[in-house]
């Protein structure tokens, strides 16, 4: 499963990476950055050549980060579905992933952050008044500054009803 910032999310296939002689193997495990080249056949994406940027799930130090990486790539897989670009869920999901040390002490907040911003992407929640101006934020940092303990309460609620209007 890649998350492409042109396709969206896509199931791509590459054979024998799992060898010892494999080039491939190192940069196609999870929660891997990756430049990757695909190319569309009869049956599906197969993956023509990987190499690998940095693993997010390796480079982090503590438990409070990966737990961060986990929550980011579990809600991928929760709400993402299918070919669709999403430009902003992608500059959203690097910015998280790269700046986890930066995060860390808070990461709670930003997990609710980015799966409000992640909803209201894909149009389970719609832009109102109490929590706009963190969905229309350019980057989840500055969304962050605009983050208050008493908006808390309303980006639960929000982030709720999103996620039983998803039905996921």
């Amino acid at each position: 499963m890649l998350f492409t910032k042109d396709a969206g999310l896509i199931w791509a296939t590459a054979r024998s990476v799992r060898e010892e002689r494999s080039k491939q193997r190192c940069a196609l495990q999870d929660f891997s950055y990756i430049r990757v080249s695909l190319v569309k056949g009869k049956s599906g994406w197969r993956v023509g050549s990987a190499e690998a940027l940095g693993n997010f799930f390796l480079s982090s130090t503590t438990r409070s980060e990966r737990a961060l990486v986990n929550f980011v790539f579990m809600q991928l897989r929760r709400y993402v579905h299918g070919e669709v670009m999403l430009p902003l869920v992608y500059k959203d999901v690097v910015e998280v992933l790269e700046k986890k040390t930066h995060f860390e002490t808070i990461w709670s907040k930003v997990g609710q952050v980015f799966l409000l911003r992640l909803l209201s992407e894909l149009g389970y929640i719609a832009p109102e008044a109490p929590w706009d101006s963190v969905v229309s934020a350019p980057s989840v940092e500055e969304a962050m500054t605009l983050y208050t303990e008493s908006l808390s309460g309303a980006i639960n609620r929000a982030i709720e009803k999103g996620r039983q209007a998803s039905h996921l």
